[in-house]
């Protein structure tokens, strides 16, 4: 039985520890968010997913007003619209430079909109 199961035991510590050597952990590169998801970084899909929702979640809450809500929405769209654009010739560095502090700049838009209290009734 003791044979048996240390043969087992070397396959699963194996196929455990074979994945996980596989990664990429090239940190010469961080602020890459279009092709990594590591160290609490976003793909942009994601990035624009969680704005939409955030901006559809304070409208429904009451933290937006329809006016707020409507232009950061339009600023979303023209975001997208600027991705894709960029996309068309394939992203440079300082294009997804670019797209990243746009929407660091308006995921800061959102958050202070939602939390200035102009539009609660209290």
């Amino acid at each position: 039985m003791k044979k048996a199961l240390i043969p087992v035991l070397a396959i699963a510590a194996a196929s455990v520890a074979v994945p996980a050597a596989a990664q990429n952990y090239d940190r010469h590169d961080r602020g890459d968010r279009y092709e990594q998801n590591r160290g609490g970084w976003q793909s942009i899909s994601q990035r624009k997913y969680q704005l939409d929702r955030r901006i559809d979640v304070g409208l429904r809450n009451g933290s937006l007003s329809r006016r707020e809500a409507s232009r950061l929405q339009v600023q979303l769209n023209s975001l997208i619209r600027l991705e894709r654009n960029y996309m068309r010739g394939g992203l440079t560095r300082w294009e997804r430079n670019d797209l990243d502090q746009r929407y660091d700049r308006l995921a800061v838009q959102v958050r202070m909109e939602r939390r200035d209290r102009d539009n609660r009734r209290y």
